[in-house]
């Protein structure tokens, strides 16, 4: 049942559409990669301001900036990741190192909800929130390497 279900997923539309036109895939392609530029580099510069560094800007304003880059980052390679997967859902599914990612993005994700949720307010990050900080710093660079494993498996 569940592999018929991905493969209906690969007949949608949308997946055919980049089945059979490469420049569409290209381009799908290319925003994952930039989506994936504009959340990881908000969302490391952000641990980064938690943990210490960049002190001279104060985190009330540079850390609701980088978090909205960051969701805006998140949406946009969600969006892109889940149509380039509708392509091979079947070979996608079964693929250890995507559902490593998908497991490592869950973690990361509600690692940033959590954060989200606290810090603003403060301009020096408690010892939970630069915790949370340096676990976001471990999990989101774990997310681009398990992407890039999922090509090797």
């Amino acid at each position: 049942m569940e592999q018929g279900l991905w493969s209906a997923l690969s007949t949608l539309p949308p997946a055919v559409l980049l089945q059979r036109n490469g420049t569409t895939y290209l381009l799908v392609n290319a925003a994952h990669i930039a989506a994936l530029g504009v959340l990881i580099g908000s969302i490391l510069t952000l641990d980064l301001r938690l943990l210490g560094a960049f002190r001279q800007v104060p985190l009330a304003l540079v850390g609701p900036l980088l978090s909205r880059m960051a969701a805006c980052g998140l949406a946009l390679a969600m969006l892109t990741g889940a149509w380039l997967f509708l392509v091979n859902a079947v070979d996608y599914a079964a693929n250890i190192a995507f559902r490593i990612k998908l497991g490592l993005i869950a973690l990361a994700v509600l690692n940033a909800l959590w954060l989200h949720r606290r810090v603003w307010t403060q301009e020096r990050p408690s010892p939970a929130v630069r915790l949370h900080g340096a676990l976001s710093l471990l999990l989101w660079p774990r997310v681009l390497v398990a992407g890039r494993w999922i090509g090797f498996v």
